[in-house]
């Protein structure tokens, strides 16, 4: 038995040197055939042939003399004017009895937000009444005394105690008049005898009503304010525009806003003011923007926004926006390095038979620029190191040059 399994390995390993061959030429004949043309590699960059950038839409171009915008980056947040903004006071102190109105209501001015109640308040109406019953006294005293010294029939001395007391009800009368229209009485209604308990607080400005400070039964007085309200009809942004930068800033100049906790929306506006000293600390001045909110956006006092204010145009070199990559943090662009001409030994399909080529071949580079400013689809650059006057860089499809050099990287 050991003999015959002896054998059989002896056998097929003649069997297997015999077949290697065959095995060997099998595998390199089923082998794909080779691409025509692989992206080569240089020291110098990546270089790709005129059929091959064609393929993949690659074009080529020069750098640029463009008019772009130049802009001024600055950071603020959402303000209304101190006139939009109200603090709903009594003008006397009182008893909370009614609040008509919540948090986040919309109201009118004039409109009644609290009701009060003092017994104070009555006694302010009889002083009034009283007053004006003495004022009428007082008066036809007055005018009797005046006729008896025309006849010099009177005293001097009456006549001028007439007088003064005339003047001094008068002077009382229209105080308290004035106080109970202050507090919001009815005085038309008063003189017909109507006497209120209770007393309306109106809101000073239209509006949003924010924090109520009050509850029904609490004691409202003159030196705390009930609640606030604010109207956003009128809302601006405060921009810190830094030391640097001042000189280029001036009231009319348009300003794109950017509003980072709504998506990134942008709404435009124009400077309309900026302030003649310096914020605490900060080294910057604010400059005050109108904003344009035709769209009726939710726009809150306090959000912060980022904002580029237009100061002019300046004429700059600049590439298409598809020009630039960005890798590791850092922008290029790809500059054609060298180029040569090849003649083909063949046709690469059935539609080019029976004629030869001749291709270009172009080696790029990677460039690192600083970029700037964008509009229009172009973007400012600025060369990290030199580049020739007419350079051909890369105008559209450099991300495909930039994935190849990439990956012939992590093959190295």
């Amino acid at each position: 038995m050991n003999t015959l399994i002896y054998h059989l390995k002896n056998n097929l390993k003649y069997l297997l040197l015999l077949c290697a061959p065959l095995l060997i030429a099998a595998c390199q004949s089923s082998a794909p055939p080779e691409q025509e043309e692989k992206e080569q590699s240089h020291e110098d960059g990546i270089e790709l042939s005129s059929v091959q950038m064609k393929a993949v839409g690659i074009t080529l171009g020069k750098i640029e003399l463009k008019n772009l915008k130049s802009v001024v980056k600055a950071n603020g947040q959402l303000e209304v004017p101190p006139q939009n903004k109200a603090e709903v006071h009594p003008l006397v102190d009182g008893v909370v009895k009614k609040i008509l109105v919540l948090e986040g209501n919309y109201v009118r001015k004039g409109q009644t937000l609290v009701v009060l109640e003092n017994p104070e308040f009555i006694k302010v109406q009889q002083d009034y009444l009283t007053s004006r019953s003495a004022l009428s006294f007082a008066s036809k005293e007055y005018e009797r005394q005046k006729e008896l010294m025309a006849a010099k029939a009177g005293t001097g001395k009456v006549f001028q105690k007439a007088e003064s007391d005339y003047f001094a009800e008068q002077s009382r009368f229209q105080t308290l008049s004035r106080q109970l229209k202050q507090i919001g009485v009815n005085i038309r209604s008063l003189n017909n005898g109507a006497i209120i308990t209770e007393v309306a607080i109106p809101s000073p400005i239209n509006g949003v009503v924010g924090h109520i400070r009050v509850t029904t039964g609490s004691y409202a007085g003159i030196s705390e304010p009930l609640m606030s309200i604010t109207d956003n009809s009128s809302i601006h942004c405060d921009l810190l525009v830094y030391e640097k930068d001042l000189f280029k800033v001036k009231p009319g100049q348009e300003v794109d806003f950017i509003l980072t906790n709504q998506n990134n929306q942008q709404i435009s506006g124009k400077i309309y003011g900026i302030n003649k000293n310096f914020e605490n600390e900060t080294k910057a001045v604010v400059a005050h923007s109108r904003i344009d909110n035709s769209a009726n956006r939710n726009l809150i006092p306090g959000m912060y926004v980022s904002a580029l204010i237009n100061v002019g145009t300046s004429t700059t070199t600049a590439v298409p926006e598809d020009a630039v990559i960005i890798a590791q943090s850092k922008s290029y662009i790809f500059m054609v390095s060298n180029s040569h001409i090849e003649k083909e030994a063949g046709p690469d399909t059935a539609e080019e038979a029976g004629r030869d080529e001749k291709r270009t071949y172009y080696t790029f580079k990677a460039v690192e620029v600083a970029t700037g400013v964008s509009e229009l689809g172009y973007i400012e650059i600025t060369p990290l190191s030199k580049v020739p006057k007419d350079a051909l860089i890369v105008t559209k499809g450099a991300f495909y040059i930039q994935s190849k050099t990439a990956g012939s990287g992590e093959e190295h």
